[in-house]
């Protein structure tokens, strides 16, 4: 099997780090309706991450580097390149536009012009010490003539293009792809990890409609708004399902394994028809501790740090004036999504209507494919499938990764 048939993604998050290795079902690349194979599926324990940022690159490379191993060792394949996800609490965002002449003397606009156009909105002011992660197209306008899609191929004077540009702090990102280079694994690119989630969960109606996609991950949780097709807003919420075992330990006196042991048996995200006189004992999860628990006290427990995680994400549909407008509803995903009961509170705390995100148009006969936790690792081979077939204009247009190539090579001995 040829390495270039063969799409990774590493998604680096705060609790675990997971590997998906995808390839195509269909020979034909260009074939739009080729379906993507999942072969391999691992996950291992992260270290040296904390909320999305590397705190030590020893035991974050130590860390990739076990999980890379388990993934080869599951498929038998090298693994030379991967689709590297990033998030944290530094990434920024700003909308800019970018204006150019069309070049063609008949008018007729052509993909370079759309680059150029492109090129020139990632001339924006970003904040000292950060660059440039991903620039997403919005629409065009042509002469004047706002709200299109694709340019290619119309014809006019002057193209300009609103893109959504996505910034990261230069040194966390430096951290980040050193901690991978040094596994040897190449960087195909960096990938916001909200982004690949929405390429493996969200259908193009959804997008079309307007959605909210929440990603709950161990120590943040990552949302990205889309209508009419465009990236509306992305944002990093820094509390996480971890949060929540945090707040078991504390308000049962117990420790943070048991009080986690706990959540995935008896937690609930909502008080809803749970019976106070309902109970159990923490005997059965360590012999050393005794008690009997409320599984109503549990639920209120989860429930305030579960609303308070879809507060913050209503600030931010607040910001954006989308809060309770989003005809497609709220998309759920990541391991902190398993949550019995969640459906329920998102729709009552967002008024919105809400459903669990499995990735789709994949075929995988391994079972963690469709575990909420590797929507982002699946994802990131659906993102790197895309960028490897055409030009697309959700796709991001960067150079950051070359840059990075180029720095972390000029340090090698």
């Amino acid at each position: 099997m040829a390495q270039d048939e063969i799409i990774v993604g590493l998604d680096i998050g705060s609790s675990s780090i997971k590997v998906a290795i995808g390839q195509r079902s269909n020979s034909n690349e260009k074939d739009k309706n080729s379906k993507l194979h999942i072969i391999g599926a691992v996950e291992q324990p992260a270290e040296g991450i904390n909320r999305g940022v590397v705190t030590s690159i020893e035991d974050a490379s130590a860390s990739v580097t076990k999980a890379l191993d388990k993934a080869q060792n599951a498929t038998g394949l090298p693994i030379e390149s991967a689709y590297v996800s990033i998030s944290g609490g530094h990434i920024t965002s700003q909308i800019s536009k970018g204006v150019v002449a069309v070049s063609k003397t008949d008018g007729e606009i052509r993909a370079e012009d759309v680059e150029r156009a492109i090129e020139a909105a990632k001339t924006v002011t970003t904040p000292p010490n950060y660059e440039i992660l991903h620039v997403i197209p919005r629409s065009f306008t042509i002469d004047g003539q706002s709200g299109i899609k694709d340019p290619i191929g119309m014809t006019g004077v002057r193209l300009e293009v609103e893109t959504y540009i996505i910034e990261g702090l230069t040194s966390q990102i430096k951290n980040l792809t050193k901690c991978v280079y040094q596994t040897g694994l190449d960087i195909e690119d960096l990938v916001l990890s909200t982004l690949a989630t929405s390429d493996a969960v969200l259908t193009n109606r959804q997008k079309e409609l307007g959605v909210v996609v929440i990603n709950i991950g161990g120590a943040t949780t990552n949302i990205a708004v889309f209508e009419e097709g465009d990236l509306l807003t992305t944002a990093v919420i820094p509390i996480g399902s971890e949060h929540i075992t945090s707040d078991i330990a504390i308000c049962l006196r117990t420790s943070f394994d048991v009080a986690n042991a706990v959540k995935l048996k008896y937690g609930v995200a909502s008080t809803k028809d749970v019976e106070r006189k309902e109970e159990f004992d923490l005997h059965e999860f360590d012999e050393n501790e005794e008690g009997l628990i409320s599984k109503k006290y549990l639920a209120e427990v989860i429930e305030a740090r579960v609303e308070e995680i879809l507060e913050k994400v209503d600030e931010e549909l607040k910001k954006i004036a989308k809060s309770g407008a989003l005809p497609a509803g709220v998309i759920l995903t990541g391991g902190g999504a398993k949550l019995p009961k969640l459906i329920d509170a998102c729709k009552r705390k967002l008024k919105l209507p809400a459903a669990m995100g499995y990735p789709y148009d994949i075929i995988s006969v391994i079972d963690k494919v469709n575990d909420l936790s590797f929507t982002t690792a699946v994802g990131l081979v659906k993102w790197g499938a895309s960028k490897q077939s055409s030009f697309s204009r959700f796709k991001s247009v960067t150079h950051a990764t070359d840059r990075l190539k180029k720095w972390f090579k000029s340090l090698m001995p």
